[in-house]
């Protein structure tokens, strides 16, 4: 997977657009990029193949699915060796209610983000994790009350475009 073609600002117009609405049709996202069909169709299927598009899928309405909890938890690790970091992301990867792990500065290692369906679940698997000494040493959990908003699209055209700097 080549990562080396340059985007310009007609690549950002079509990942905009498909961040916005994954199931466009191609008619339509040439049409709203300022562009014919053909040639449309092989920018993205090259975004596809620079490995810039990795895949589609659907944004589900969970407040319709049921009750759930957010917890967010700052993980500080005992150690800071290299294989401490690797062990530890190797140790939560396959756990499914963590849906985001970040190595972040500051006064902690990792800002996870955890789904679950309620506190008490949180802690169960918090608690198993603990067991398994996966090296942390210490964590703070926030349980999330409300969502005050939600962005499911990053501002590519304002964060990359050569007229922004």
């Amino acid at each position: 997977m080549s990562t080396d073609c340059k985007l310009d600002r007609i690549d950002l117009r079509i990942l905009s657009q498909l961040q916005k609405r994954g199931r466009i049709t191609n008619i339509e996202l040439a049409d709203a990029v300022g562009l014919s069909a053909s040639p449309c169709l092989i920018r993205v299927k090259r975004l596809e193949r620079a490995g810039y598009i990795v895949g589609y899928g659907a944004q589900i309405q969970f407040e319709k699915l049921g009750d759930l909890q957010l917890v967010f938890t700052e993980v500080t690790l005992a150690d800071h060796r290299r294989d401490d970091f690797v062990n530890f992301v190797n140790a939560i990867k396959d756990v499914d209610e963590i849906v985001e792990c970040h190595l972040a500065s500051g006064g902690y290692d990792y800002l996870l983000k955890f789904v679950t369906r309620s506190v008490s679940h949180y802690q169960s698997i918090i608690e198993g994790l603990l067991e398994r000494d996966i090296g942390i040493e210490k964590y703070f959990s926030y349980v999330i009350i409300k969502t005050a908003f939600l962005k499911t699209q990053y501002p590519l055209e304002s964060l990359f475009s050569q007229n922004h700097h």
